[in-house]
């Protein structure tokens, strides 16, 4: 599959996530075998750049693989202003986020609140797209409410403008997360429009990725919460896909290996303060199949520093071996 000129080593792309899919994760996640990693959300308004939160994401230049950045915003000169400047700072596709479904972000007229402005939704796609020289996609869901499901017609004034890519996630704004997510509008967008549509929702296994790749014959699928606490479903679904049999699960000193791993690039990236806090949800994730996680997820969010992190991870897989 390629993004305008990007090619991508697989078609099993991480998801943009508010809060989780920061540089020390998207890096994982490639090495581990996706295709792509989307940046979190980055808002357009350039009063909160100066935050210490957005100035870290949107450090793009010494990042290893396809840098795509989402971009959320509903000022059409804004979001143009916005993706310029992440395209200075080494961005190599900008995607917009017309599908994000938190209250906050609706009711200034953005993520998928645009969904029920298509007007609105061109005007931004043309600004942005004509104000840098690289790719532009865009993420959306199927639509604002059971009701008023229009991604196909999204998705013709994205290509008309110029959108050379993109995610439909398999729910309204209204369903939140909640139930399941259907892929018939997705395999109707897919239909309606030639550029490569990437389907997004409740994708979890690789039998899954493999049923709605041939369901609705999207160009990829985009994996979101699936990955938390467990980064190498992306070279599991590659394996299935291309061989069609499982790749057998990780060892736990593979696992360990990649947990410690990722802890220690929390660390390094945030500083030891944000560092240790962020590094206990991740710690969470991977620990939430395991019987003595439970237990040991309440000692762990206690812990201050690194090195005390380090230290009760190697004491509680050391545990698991004996």
């Amino acid at each position: 599959m390629k993004i305008g000129s990007y090619k991508l080593d697989s078609n099993v792309i991480l998801a943009p996530m508010a809060g989780i899919t920061d540089k020390p994760f998207r890096q994982l996640c490639c090495r581990l075998g996706a295709g792509m990693a989307v940046s979190e959300m980055l808002s357009s308004n350039p009063k909160v750049w100066k935050s210490g939160k957005s100035m870290l994401r949107m450090e793009h230049g010494d990042e290893a693989g396809i840098r795509s950045v989402q971009i959320a915003g509903s000022d059409p000169d804004e979001m143009a202003f916005a993706a310029q400047i992440n395209a200075d700072n080494g961005a190599q596709i900008i995607d917009i986020n017309m599908g994000c479904p938190a209250k906050k972000v609706n009711k200034k007229l953005a993520g998928s609140a645009l969904l029920k402005a298509p007007e609105q939704v061109e005007k931004i796609v043309q600004a942005v797209v004509t104000a840098v020289d690289i790719p532009v996609s865009l993420k959306i869901r199927t639509g604002w409410c059971e009701d008023s499901r229009n991604a196909v017609e999204i998705a013709q004034i994205a290509q008309h403008n110029g959108i050379v890519a993109l995610a439909v996630h398999g729910r309204t704004r209204n369903d939140f997360y909640k139930g399941n997510a259907e892929y018939d509008t997705i395999k109707a967008v897919k239909q309606s429009v030639s550029i490569p549509i990437i389907a997004n929702g409740d994708i979890d296994s690789a039998e899954k990725a493999k049923q709605v790749l041939d369901y609705t014959e999207a160009d990829a699928v985009m994996i979101g919460r699936a990955a938390q606490g467990r980064p190498w479903i992306f070279r599991e679904i590659n394996y299935f896909l291309e061989t069609g049999k499982h790749l057998p699960p990780p060892e736990l000193a593979e696992i360990k290996a990649i947990l410690m791993g990722h802890v220690q690039e929390l660390h390094m990236f945030y500083g030891e303060f944000m560092g240790t806090r962020i590094a206990r949800k991740h710690v969470s994730w991977y620990l939430q199949t395991h019987d003595q996680g439970k237990q040991f997820r309440s000692i762990f969010n206690a812990l201050e520093t690194p090195n005390e992190q380090l230290d009760a991870l190697n004491m509680f897989f050391d545990n698991l071996t004996k």
